[in-house]
């Protein structure tokens, strides 16, 4: 019988983020999927996942290349495709871990595309985005009533990111990194700037809080994200 690939959410930082769903299909799995980009070693959502991990399962580290559209980069995206088939029709359950949930923002999205044709069975879990888990820690209710929220990516044009900071009350800034002078900018421009808190890192050891966005001289981490609203 072939085996089961599980796409799983494991959250922004923290192991006890993780769901019991996901917990149990970690359990029952043979390979993990760790990705990493060309550029860093190492897997942020393999050492969140680590705590829940059986003892005699296989990593495997695939490199995703870092872009919009798969379909730039063929042969990687081919590569990792066929490695995984081969290892579901030895009869292993196989999991691609992946930070905050499987269907938001994420590589996953890519790999399930790439399989879902195949004969495989899939099963994706959720996992709490890095935005929920901020809100929680720092109390910070995220919508209310009729507001409206927009949830955009910091990578996006400037055109989009302002059209969105003019039509929402409430707003979710995600990948603040590279433009982050740029978006600060156009919080401040937005009048959304002075309630506006980011977390870097969240739910990780060096995890970063900083209420003062205006303050930051330094490029943040990639793993960053604003709240912000317009009422206090």
């Amino acid at each position: 019988m072939k085996g089961i690939f599980y796409g799983i959410g494991v959250g922004p930082g923290a192991p006890d983020l993780l769901t019991l769903k996901a917990i149990k299909a970690l359990e029952s799995v043979d390979v993990i999927i760790a990705p990493k980009t060309e550029k860093k070693d190492g897997s942020v959502a393999l050492s969140i996942a680590y705590p829940h991990l059986k003892k005699d399962f296989e990593i495997v580290h695939q490199v995703f290349p870092m872009v919009k559209d798969f379909a730039s980069s063929p042969e990687s995206w081919k590569k990792n495709k066929e490695q995984i088939l081969k290892l579901l029709e030895s009869g292993k359950n196989v999991a691609f871990l992946t930070l905050g949930d499987p269907m938001f923002y994420s590589t996953y999205i890519y790999i399930y595309r790439l399989l879902r044709d195949e004969d495989v069975e899939i099963r994706t879990i959720p996992g709490v985005p890095a935005f929920c888990a901020i809100a929680s820690k720092l109390q910070y209710p995220l919508v209310e009533g009729d507001d409206i929220i927009s949830i955009v990516p910091a990578t996006a044009s400037p055109e989009k990111i302002e059209a969105a900071l003019s039509a929402s009350d409430n707003v979710v800034l995600m990948k603040v990194y590279r433009n982050f002078s740029e978006v600060v900018h156009m919080l401040k421009e937005k009048n959304l700037a002075k309630n506006a808190v980011m977390v870097s890192r969240c739910g990780l050891p060096d995890e970063t809080v900083n209420e003062d966005i205006e303050s930051i001289e330094q490029m943040p981490n990639y793993l960053s994200t604003i709240l912000t609203r317009r009422r206090k």
